[in-house]
């Protein structure tokens, strides 16, 4: 599907002078609406989980942090290791299928209510709107000289903006460093090298991408805004504006009858125009700038209820819609997706939450397949790795199965692993040749807590015994 469909054709020229031109600055006016409100509500929403993640604990421990050193990573009470790396991919998955299912229904959902880009420029503009006021008043303000007034709003502003850009960074080195240590750090003026670097690069990117590019980022530097259209088909709900009922466009007083004018129901008033966050104008067709936020749709039906016209000149439809044919928002590529994310999701949860958290590797002794003792016996060594991921010191029995006549030598007994540690255990095998059946047996060594229940491991290993 093209981007711009709908759209009047450009000249080379209009195209070359629209690459190179000057950037002008997009005064976003403020827009009331049920849509303005759902976006407000996942802006919020999306804000306190992100802002508040990592204040809270969960039995002592952080609810959410990265301990890179320590290669933990606690989500929501699991403790992940780098062994549980399956774990991430698996998530990346889920991340993918969502944004494909979720495109392919409604088009660019995620960016007009999810993008961290978009949620934070919300947040810049509004900021804006308090201090410099509403859109005419920035534009004036802006087209003025320098006076005391324009420079204290001008200083106060970016120092809100600063202000919150910091505490942005300092929230995001909170996901890697527990935030009391943090704060504690910070206040101390004993932050280290690294968490100072992050906080400063990620606060100067909030401050960059949500107070000056903005629009930029969409468009120019999102690759996203590009590829968008290959999930889409003519049944994807998107957001367009309705020719055959608004053209031709024109002014006229409130209540008149366009038909009665010859007119349609656009009154021109530019009012979609103004509170585009990316500065398009809808009515001219589809185009890869939009970003699906629908305050255009809030913005034209205020006006035509001012009009005492019907709703929905700007709305969300489908190109089959669009064309008066059938939209099918239920199709089979909704079915694929959605059952595919609800099976690994499905999945994943239920991997997590039956999780063992105790691993162990069997090392066999290299520099031989097997010893032959002085009684005649035929022994095996192997070194156990044995990983305690649980956050509590665990006691283990070590015991062999699976290979009768088989005997475990440990000298070890039953022993401890700290918390999220590794221990090395090296035992022995020995048989009686005769209990052998083959040069090569299935032998399974159990490991089980001693303080807590239900948690053990049987891991399968190898005998190695002389041919027959």
């Amino acid at each position: 599907m093209s981007d711009q469909r709908h759209a009047p054709a450009k000249t080379d020229v209009e195209l070359e002078q629209e690459l190179y031109k000057k950037r002008e600055n997009i005064y976003v006016r403020e827009v009331h609406g049920k849509w303005a409100f759902l976006r407000n509500l996942a802006g919020a929403i999306l804000l306190g989980i992100y802002y508040g993640l990592p204040w809270l604990s969960w039995n002592g421990q952080p609810l959410v942090l990265f301990d890179l050193p320590a290669r933990k990573f606690y989500l929501f009470g699991i403790t992940l290791w780098p062994q549980d790396f399956f774990y991430l991919a698996l998530l990346l998955i889920i991340s993918a299928l969502a944004l494909f299912f979720f495109t392919a229904l409604a088009g660019r959902l995620w960016c007009g209510y999810a993008c961290p880009q978009t949620v934070w420029t919300d947040v810049f503009l509004w900021m804006e709107r308090k201090i410099e006021g509403n859109r005419q008043a920035r534009i004036k303000l802006d087209k003025a000289g320098m006076s005391r007034d324009k420079f204290l709003r001008k200083f106060t502003k970016h120092l809100a903006w600063g202000l919150f850009s910091l505490w942005t960074g300092i929230t995001f080195v909170g996901y890697f460093t527990p935030m009391q240590t943090l704060w504690q750090e910070a206040l101390t003026n004993s932050l280290g090298p690294w968490e100072t670097f992050w906080i400063l690069f990620y606060g100067f990117a909030t401050y960059g991408n949500a107070g000056w590019l903005r629009e930029q980022v969409c468009i120019y530097m999102c690759p996203y805004s590009r590829f968008q259209s290959a999930m889409f088909d003519r049944d994807t709900l998107l957001i367009a504006y309705d020719e055959r009922r608004g053209e031709p466009r024109g002014g006229r007083k409130i209540g008149r009858d366009p038909s009665e004018l010859g007119l349609g129901s656009c009154i021109d008033c530019k009012i979609c125009v103004q509170v585009c966050p990316t500065g398009i104008d809808i009515r001219n067709g589809l185009q890869y700038q939009c970003i699906g936020c629908a305050a255009c749709i809030d913005a034209c039906d205020g006006v035509m209820d001012k009009m005492g016209y019907p709703r929905g000149l700007v709305k969300y439809t489908t190109e089959n819609a669009m064309e008066g044919q059938q939209t099918h928002i239920v199709r089979p590529r909704m079915f694929v997706y959605g059952a595919l994310l609800i099976l690994i999701t499905t999945a994943l949860f239920y991997s997590l939450f039956t999780r063992i958290p105790l691993e162990v590797d069997i090392i066999r002794d290299r520099n031989a397949l097997y010893v032959q003792s002085d009684e005649g016996l035929i022994e095996n060594v192997y070194t156990l790795k044995i990983v305690n991921m649980k956050e509590s010191e665990e006691t283990y029995h070590l015991s062999i199965e699976g290979l009768e006549g088989a005997e475990l030598i440990n000298s070890a007994g039953d022993f401890s692993v700290p918390a999220g540690q590794v221990l090395e255990v090296p035992v022995r095998v020995k048989i009686d040749p005769v209990d052998l059946k083959s040069t090569s047996s299935n032998i399974n060594f159990r490991l089980k807590s001693l303080t807590s229940d239900n948690l053990e491991v049987v891991e399968h290993g190898r005998f190695l015994g002389p041919r027959g």
